[in-house]
């Protein structure tokens, strides 16, 4: 009942200053950041606010074509409209005037676009809450509205510039948490995001690098960090994975090493690591991982029983027998 009255009085607040609210804006407050690698060339949006679900609300993205960020009382069309201009050759600015001139609505909306060039827009519309800014820079702007104080955006514009050289993934996640350093969304902390798509056209089903969402948690970014790891650690494991069917297992067991570093705790990534290890004929290293594996959780045991007969575990019989006696 007390979001429908806050939401009537806003509503009547801005019709009677001449703008249109309409009764599916969303109040995604909010701060964001939309950038571009300019060494790989993959662009990334990422996002936090006190909004359920912002994730399916903030971002968009597409491989080879820009990334958009789309806040305050929010337009989500502005989002899959952004990108089809650009689609179409449209600069980012060219796109953001394009989106702003036919929106009656215009001065409660924030957004913010980058193109696969690297050219940024950004918008910010006077009746966005205070406080409400945007700062950009090379291949990146950020943006907030509703903010707690008035440094936010400088303070993620600074994370942003002094994380040079890590990965795109990273220094967005560097931006919102020095965002919420500065104080973030006066509401409080609820959901996070972070997408980050290809610097080049790709296939539909593999257009994104990374893409985390986190929809309902106290501490969101704490929680986006925590995935983000444990997204890296997966990159670890698959890429160990083609190092053992090319056959190259020095590079694969350092890549199996580095996800266990990563996520030490997760008994699938040792278990495989543990199998691959039996599969090239160092069945002796591999006992005592699998054991404490076993000891753990039993399911592992009846999991490895299952593997001889698709051909996911070559041993002998005889180091089978070994392997399920522990």
């Amino acid at each position: 009942m007390k979001q429908f009255l806050l939401l009537a009085s806003i509503a009547v607040c801005i019709s009677s200053s001449g703008q249109v609210f309409r009764s599916n804006d969303h109040l995604v407050h909010t701060f964001s950041i939309v950038a571009k690698d300019s060494a790989t060339g993959e662009m990334a949006v990422a996002v936090q606010s006190h909004w359920f679900g912002v994730g399916a609300e903030v971002p968009w993205a597409e491989a080879g074509i820009g990334a958009v960020a789309t806040q305050s009382f929010i337009d989500k069309s502005y989002g899959p409209n952004a990108l089809t201009l650009l689609k179409k050759g449209f600069t980012a600015q060219q796109t953001l005037d394009s989106l702003t001139k036919a929106d009656p609505g215009r001065e409660v909306r924030q957004v913010a676009i980058i193109d696969n060039k690297g050219n940024v827009a950004a918008f910010t519309g006077k009746n966005c809450i205070q406080y409400a800014k945007h700062i950009k820079g090379i291949n990146f702007s950020v943006q907030s509205n509703m903010m707690l104080g008035d440094q936010v955006c400088e303070y993620m514009a600074a994370a942003f510039r002094a994380s040079y050289g890590k990965p795109l993934a990273e220094r967005v996640l560097l931006a919102l948490e020095a965002g919420q350093k500065a104080g973030g969304d006066i509401r409080g902390m609820q959901a996070a995001a972070i997408v980050v798509v290809p610097g080049k056209i790709t296939e539909s089903w593999n257009n994104k690098t990374v893409d985390l969402r986190i929809d309902d948690a106290p501490d969101p970014l704490k929680e986006l960090r925590r995935l983000y790891t444990l997204h890296l650690a997966y990159q670890h494991m698959n890429n160990g994975d083609l190092a053992t069917e090319k056959n190259d297992m020095v590079k694969a067991m350092n890549e199996y090493h580095a996800a266990m570093k990563l996520f030490p705790s997760n008994l699938e990534m040792q278990y495989w690591t543990a199998i691959t290890l039996a599969n090239n004929k160092q069945v002796e290293q591999a006992l005592p991982m699998l054991q404490k594996i076993f000891l753990q959780d039993k399911n592992w045991k009846e999991l490895t029983k299952r593997l001889p007969p698709v051909g996911l575990l070559t041993v002998s019989n005889e180091e089978l027998k070994k392997i399920l006696s522990l």
